[in-house]
């Protein structure tokens, strides 16, 4: 399973330092090019290199993270998904207004699917704020929960497996058009709840 990584704000950071504290390999990319990332990926060390935007798609699993606004031409021009899994970590709000998108009653997930035709689309890693999600996931006696959704199970059951393996526990909420919601900034009730499950 090779991972990739478009967008390398402070989202997409705080997933490549959790895939490197469990030595796990992907690329991170961004719009400004690999030689952007030299003194990133040094410090994340040897399981995390840079690499452009299209290498970064090619990857079994690609993790998007990146402003609202740029996700189209984010997403634009890229290899064929062809049922490649996409985590959407986005939220449609942006610095400095902080102003929803009005997204007519849809979940975000079910634009970022349209933005990306032929992808199976997991939500994942965008309830968290990205210093919690950088750290470690145990703590208080407990792990660290992350939320995910989707429509595909199979894509769900490969994002929980992940997310299993970088110490967090999954919470699988269902479909992007219900779990989505659910846990989208603004508007679902589970963004910035730390919740740890112990036992």
């Amino acid at each position: 399973m090779t991972i990739g990584i478009i967008g390398s704000g402070a989202i997409g950071t705080a997933f490549a330092r959790t895939l490197a504290r469990s030595g796990i390999e992907a690329i991170i990319s961004n719009s400004r090019g690999p030689d952007s990332l030299k003194e990133l990926v040094r410090e994340l060390g040897p399981s995390i290199r840079a690499g452009t935007r299209e290498q970064a798609a090619r990857a079994d699993i690609v993790f998007v993270a990146v402003n609202w606004t740029k996700l189209p031409a984010a997403l634009a021009g890229l290899p064929e998904w062809s049922s490649r899994i996409l985590i959407d970590a986005n939220n449609p709000i942006e610095a400095p207004l902080f102003k929803p998108v009005d997204l007519k009653g849809r979940a975000s997930s079910e634009v970022v699917a349209d933005l990306a035709p032929g992808a199976r689309v997991v939500k994942a890693f965008n309830h968290l704020r990205a210093e919690v999600l950088a750290g470690d996931p145990r703590s208080d006696g407990g792990r660290r929960v992350l939320f995910y959704s989707g429509n595909d199970s199979a894509a769900k059951a490969e994002v929980a497996a992940l997310i299993e393996q970088i110490g967090f526990v999954g919470i699988d909420l269902g479909s992007l058009a219900v779990g989505g919601k659910l846990a989208q900034f603004p508007g679902g009730p589970l963004p910035n709840q730390n919740l740890i499950k112990v036992g």
